[in-house]
């Protein structure tokens, strides 16, 4: 069954481009690694909530955007092998710059329990 790895992080307004760049560079390596698509969505019209919101959830700053993205796998056992292979490749090299600040970055695996393309 088809599995999702969800990210939720804050970048900088002025990276978007740098933003893009870095999923583009990314992609294929995850789809080296199995995945079947990865979609970055940016942030327009994400309301401040009154108990909790994207922005409390990543410590946004002044100017940061929120971000929402997933990565598609054929099914679970594809995506823990392929997070495990590209943990271990990448345990003694350092880590890319990136442009936004990871820390505050959150994510999860989810299994689908509804989709519309199935009926």
């Amino acid at each position: 069954m088809t599995y999702y790895s969800g990210f939720v992080a804050a970048v900088p307004a002025a990276n978007k481009q740098a933003y893009i760049e870095h999923a583009r560079q990314a992609w294929p390596m995850f789809e080296r690694a199995g995945a079947i698509r990865m979609v970055e969505n940016w942030g327009e019209d994400v309301p401040h909530g009154k108990q909790t919101d994207f922005y409390r959830a990543t410590d946004a700053k002044d100017g940061e955007v929120p971000l929402f993205s997933w990565i598609e796998w054929p099914d679970r056992a594809t995506a823990d092998a392929a997070w495990a292979r590209m943990e271990d490749e990448m345990r003694d090299s350092p880590m890319p710059e990136m442009p936004f600040d990871g820390m505050r970055m959150f994510w999860g695996g989810f299994s689908p329990v509804f989709d519309s393309d199935e009926g």
